[in-house]
């Protein structure tokens, strides 16, 4: 006896365009202009959708690069202002040398803390 040949059913509906999950905004016109004049200053000039992808990926890039330290100058910035902040709160009635205690502790942080800060090299 002969063997039936199967028949494959076909599939309904458009055939898939890509296996990344969609994901979708709303933007002003403004801002898809912007992203389009972008676009169109790149050499390959990219497809919207492939303009935005390479616009977020640059953001998330540069952002994960400058999260993990602040610069010098900010933080410099930031010390000073907590001192100045401290100052204002300070007990006038203590010893001079006690206030500075006092602030360098405050600056510094508890010493529980120190080691688990992520903005500043370990000390061995």
């Amino acid at each position: 006896m002969v063997k039936s040949i199967k028949v494959k059913p076909k599939k309904r509906g458009r055939p898939a365009t890509g296996k990344d999950p969609l994901m979708a905004f709303r933007a002003s016109p403004i801002m898809r202009a912007s992203v389009v004049k972008w676009a169109e200053n790149q050499p390959d000039e990219p497809t919207l959708s492939e303009a935005i992808r390479r616009l977020v990926e640059s953001a998330l890039e540069r952002d994960a690069n400058s999260v993990a330290r602040p610069s010098g100058q900010s933080a410099a910035k930031a010390k000073e202002l907590a001192a100045k902040a401290i100052d204002g709160l300070t007990d006038a009635a203590a010893p001079a040398e006690e206030q500075a205690s006092r602030k360098r502790r405050l600056l510094k942080g508890p010493e529980e803390f120190r080691e688990a800060r992520v903005d500043r090299p370990k000390k061995k």
